[in-house]
């Protein structure tokens, strides 16, 4: 993927790891628009970054997702790059079935369905791009599954899923396809505390990884940071059952 030259959609980029990614692909002269739920959060972080351009977007809303995408081509006929970064994770109680039910369709089709369905959406117009990409935001935990969170963890096993199939589907056409495993970065994504949680990663720390990942490695299929790696490879390592005792020894 080229770093520069693009007009890039980033869901959920008001707030966390897709306001990060957004600030620093616009630092880079690439054209952003952020989407979310929340209009307020996004004029801000457009405010806050001039030239930046903002778009609502319910990620539950099937038809609006598609009607998005339409609007949004119209409106920014460049565009060429999506990232899938809006997600929710909630912990959830299987014992308290079938109340946890809400939880879990609501993870599934934020996490799931919606870049699912965005991809499909933006797919077509992407493919006639002379250079396009699909970037779709995983987890560590798609490799070793956090007890307390298991429909999160499912659907980041199948976004991983998802992102290699596709991929090689795509092999030989103009669009890259790349998988961001973030591992434990310090956002709101499961409250306020986590934001200042010592055990997680510094958000800046992180990001600056990631785009240097992206910048000297442009063949990169998986953008792995150096503190996801204990997730990433436990399997093939053979120490699958040290780091999943790790990881749900506390948070992860």
């Amino acid at each position: 993927m080229n770093v520069t030259g693009n007009t890039i959609l980033i869901t959920g980029g008001g707030t966390g790891i897709g306001r990060a990614l957004a600030e620093a692909f616009h630092a880079l002269g690439n054209k952003v628009i952020i989407s979310g739920r929340r209009e307020a959060v996004l004029k801000e972080v457009a405010t806050a970054n001039p030239g930046m351009a903002w778009a609502t977007m319910d990620a539950a809303d099937a038809e609006g997702i598609s009607a998005f995408a339409g609007k949004l081509i119209a409106d920014h006929p460049d565009i060429n790059v999506v990232i899938n970064n809006a997600g929710i994770m909630k912990n959830e109680d299987i014992k308290a079935a079938p109340d946890y039910l809400v939880t879990a369709e609501e993870t599934i089709t934020t996490n799931l369905l919606a870049p699912i369905r965005l991809t499909a959406a933006l797919l077509p117009h992407f493919l006639k791009k002379p250079k396009a990409a699909v970037l779709t935001v995983s987890s560590g935990l798609a490799f070793v599954p956090m007890v307390a969170t298991p429909t999160y963890s499912a659907t980041k096993f199948a976004i991983h899923g998802y992102s290699m199939a596709i991929r090689e589907q795509l092999k030989g056409t103009s669009v890259d396809v790349i998988e961001i495993a973030p591992p434990y970065v310090q956002t709101t994504l499961q409250g306020d505390h986590q934001a200042t949680d010592e055990r997680a990663m510094p958000l800046d720390a992180y990001i600056s990884e990631v785009m240097d990942i992206l910048t000297n490695q442009p063949d990169a299929t998986e953008v792995v940071v150096e503190r996801c790696k204990p997730l990433r490879f436990a399997e093939k390592n053979g120490n699958f059952d040290q780091v999943f005792a790790m990881v749900n020894g506390s948070h992860s």
